[in-house]
C-alpha cells in the first residue's frame, strides 16, 4: 500500500482547500468542495463547455483504492491527485466522518438568460429557502423529477455550500442552475418566455390534485418554492399565476420544504409526460 504524500493539515495546498469551506472564499476562487464519492464521480466527468470542473482531488490510500474508479476519471480530466493522510482529509472536509475523498470543482452556474433561452418546460425556484441541506435535496428532487434548470433566488442560500453540495448527491452536476437571480426577475423572465408560475404554499386557494384533476398543469411550469419556516411572502405569492398547496389527507399537520417540492415537482412531471401534456410532439412522441 502507497504511503501518503500529503501527511502535514498545515501545508498550503491543503489550506487552500480548506479555506473553501468559507463562502468568500468560494466567491474568490470561483471554486467549492465536493466531498464523497458520488459527488466527485459526477464533478471528474462532467465538462463545463469541454473544460473539466474536478481540478484537484485529495484522497487517503484506503478511498484510493476503494474508488480505483473514481481516481481514474478524476485523473482522465486532468484533476491534480493528491494520497492524503487521514488527519489532512479530516482538515479540508467539513463532515463528521469524511469518507475519504474531497474534491476542489470550479464553479458551474448557468446565466438565468441562457435558461430562459432554452425554453425550460419545468423549473425549480428556490425563494428565500434558506437551509443548505433543503436546497441540496430540492435540487436533488427537481434532477430526479425531470427538470429543466433550478434557481437560486438573492435571497437563498448559497448553492456551492458544503452541505448544500453534499445533499444534491450529485444532482449539482446534472441539471443547469442560475444563482442569485432576484426573485421579481425570475418570475418575470420565466412568464415572458411561456412558464406558468405556481407558488407552494400550505395556505394556497387552488389544492394540487384539484389543479391535476382538471388537467391545468401539461404546460411549461415553474415551481416558487420559500422558506422553511415561513413560507413565501405576500409579495412573492402575488408574483405567481397561483398558490398551490399539496393537500393534507391525513393528520400530519404539514410537509417540510424538500418532500413538498418532491410532490408538486413530480405531479408537474407526470402531467407534462400525460398524452397531450406539453412533452408530447405532433408526431405523439415524447421528448
Amino acid at each position: 500500500m502507497p504511503a501518503p504524500e500529503l501527511i502535514s493539515p498545515r501545508s498550503p495546498r491543503v489550506a487552500a482547500a480548506k479555506r473553501l469551506a468559507r463562502r468568500n472564499f468560494r466567491g474568490k476562487d470561483r471554486r467549492f468542495l465536493a466531498e464523497g464519492p458520488q459527488a466527485v464521480r459526477e464533478g471528474a466527468r462532467y465538462r463545463d463547455g469541454g473544460e473539466p470542473t474536478l481540478v484537484e482531488l485529495f484522497a487517503t490510500v484506503e478511498a484510493a483504492e476503494r474508488y480505483a474508479d473514481i481516481v481514474a476519471d478524476a485523473r482522465a480530466a486532468g484533476a491534480r491527485v493528491h494520497l492524503a493522510a487521514d488527519e489532512v482529509i479530516g482538515e479540508i472536509s467539513t463532515t463528521v466522518t469524511p469518507q475519504g475523498l474531497v474534491g476542489v470543482c470550479r464553479f458551474l452556474d448557468t446565466d438565468f438568460d441562457d435558461i430562459l433561452a432554452a425554453r425550460p418546460r419545468l423549473v425549480a425556484v428556490l425563494a428565500h429557502v434558506r437551509d443548505p441541506g433543503n436546497a441540496g435535496t430540492v435540487l436533488r428532487c427537481a434532477d430526479a423529477a425531470g427538470a429543466d434548470a433550478v434557481v437560486l433566488t438573492d435571497a437563498s442560500v448559497d448553492l456551492y455550500n458544503p452541505k448544500a453540495v453534499r445533499a444534491s448527491v450529485g444532482s449539482l452536476f446534472h441539471l443547469p442552475v442560475a444563482v442569485g437571480v432576484p426573485v421579481e426577475w425570475a418570475v418575470q423572465g420565466l412568464k415572458v418566455a411561456g412558464v406558468r408560475i405556481l407558488a407552494a404554499d400550505g395556505a394556497g386557494e387552488h389544492d394540487l390534485d384539484t389543479e391535476l384533476d382538471h388537467g391545468t398543469m401539461g404546460g411549461p411550469t415553474a415551481w416558487v418554492f420559500g422558506n422553511e419556516a415561513w413560507g413565501l411572502p405576500k409579495e412573492t405569492r402575488d408574483l405567481a399565476d397561483a398558490v398551490v398547496r399539496v393537500p393534507i389527507h391525513g393528520k400530519a399537520e404539514s410537509l417540510n420544504l424538500a418532500t413538498a417540492a418532491a410532490v408538486c415537482l413530480y405531479a408537474s412531471a407526470r402531467a407534462q409526460r400525460a398524452a397531450g401534456g406539453c412533452r408530447a410532439t405532433a408526431s405523439g412522441q415524447n421528448r
